[in-house]
């Protein structure tokens, strides 16, 4: 694995996350070290659902049941992270907002 491109992924990660946060409703802004925690407690999270049901549920792999996912995976974080706040709601709009923004900007380690 190479490390750099994995922190250079958090903190790209953590960035969006921040940004999601002062732009959406129902999604509570963070601070740098606490948007660093929740991308490394998503990323943590997505692959444990993309390891236990496999890969056709992977947000890379979108579809509805893969976006559903991804609001779910968002939503859970909240339960980790200190002074993350999100709605359902916040959450699915924010899966929307990080897969357009990952068009544009992958995160992924490849």
């Amino acid at each position: 694995m190479d490390w750099l491109g994995a922190i250079i992924r958090f903190i790209v990660s953590a960035l969006v996350l921040m940004f999601v946060g002062f732009l959406l409703p129902g999604f509570s802004s963070l601070t740098f070290f606490n948007a660093l925690l929740a991308a490394i407690v998503i990323a943590a999270l997505g692959w444990v659902v993309e390891s236990t049901l496999g890969k056709g549920i992977s947000p890379y792999r979108r579809g509805l049941v893969g976006f559903i996912v991804s609001a779910l995976v968002i939503w859970a974080a909240q339960l980790i992270v200190p002074g993350m706040e999100v709605t359902f709601f916040g959450a699915l709009l924010a899966a929307f907002i990080i897969g357009i923004i990952d068009l544009f900007v992958p995160t992924a380690v490849r």
